[in-house]
């Protein structure tokens, strides 16, 4: 009886000594509520009898999301939604541990307060509409600001994504009226445009009839038309002559 009691003990202590770190993973391995060293991936032996504990620190890439307000160069209220990409550095996931804590505190008190300190800096060197029209050049600089503001933490950004970009209503609204008022001068430039081209196409029209009219006269000589007049006469005389007409006599 003795024997099996203490098998079962022994073989208690023994599993209770093993612990596996699966992969993407690094071991944080913690004896007395003090981080003690790290293990990577595989199946590794601590201390036994619950002397030692064991965090699995995700060292993958993770994404969160975060919502950062800020105002622009020309004060106006901006709103930022961004999508995160980062993970942590393998080497300093124990010291992170110790210092911050699990994935949660990172991104409380690490990536969250860091992502709107860096939103905030950043826009404030543009004003609204440059915030528009430069979108590509406001993320790279997030993405460079935000990249050192971690590094220290030993969180490795991999990117950073300006998923939406809001202003206040009021600002909204006035950007849809300036479009608004932009499309009617443009369309109100092309009715002008078009009445002054058929302007100038009639009276290009006008003068070339005038024109034809001046020549078709020049060359309409007495001769000519009484020659059309005899072509065009079927040689028919009135049948009733009154005073003042004049008979066409026949040479």
């Amino acid at each position: 009886m003795m024997t099996f009691i203490l098998s079962i003990l022994i073989s208690t202590i023994t599993l209770g000594s093993v612990y596996m770190v699966p992969t993407g993973h690094v071991g944080v391995i913690t004896q007395f509520g003090k981080v003690v060293f790290s293990q990577e991936a595989g199946i590794h032996a601590k201390r036994p009898l619950g002397l030692q504990s064991v965090y699995n620190y995700d060292v993958r890439v993770q994404k969160d999301d975060v919502k950062a307000e800020a105002a622009s160069k020309d004060l106006q209220i901006v709103t930022t939604d961004i999508v995160v990409n980062w993970h942590i550095s393998p080497s300093k996931a124990d010291e992170i541990f110790a210092q911050v804590g699990g994935r949660k505190d990172v991104v409380d008190k690490i990536i969250g307060p860091a992502v709107s300190e860096v939103v905030k800096a950043t826009t404030a060197k543009k004003n609204a509409e440059e915030i528009i029209t430069k979108r590509p050049e406001l993320k790279a600089d997030i993405d460079a600001h935000l990249e050192k503001r971690l590094a220290p933490y030993g969180i490795v950004l991999d990117d950073v994504s300006l998923v939406n970009i809001d202003f206040s209503p009021e600002f909204n609204k006035a950007i849809e009226d300036k479009q608004i008022a932009e499309q009617q001068a443009k369309q109100a430039q092309y009715i002008a445009d078009k009445a002054v081209k058929d302007a100038e196409a009639a009276v290009n029209k006008a003068k070339g009839e005038a024109e034809a009219q001046r020549l078709q006269q020049e060359t309409l000589t007495e001769p000519l038309l009484r020659k059309l007049y005899l072509e065009k006469w079927n040689g028919k005389l009135p049948n009733v002559v009154t005073e003042g007409s004049t008979l066409l006599i026949k040479p």
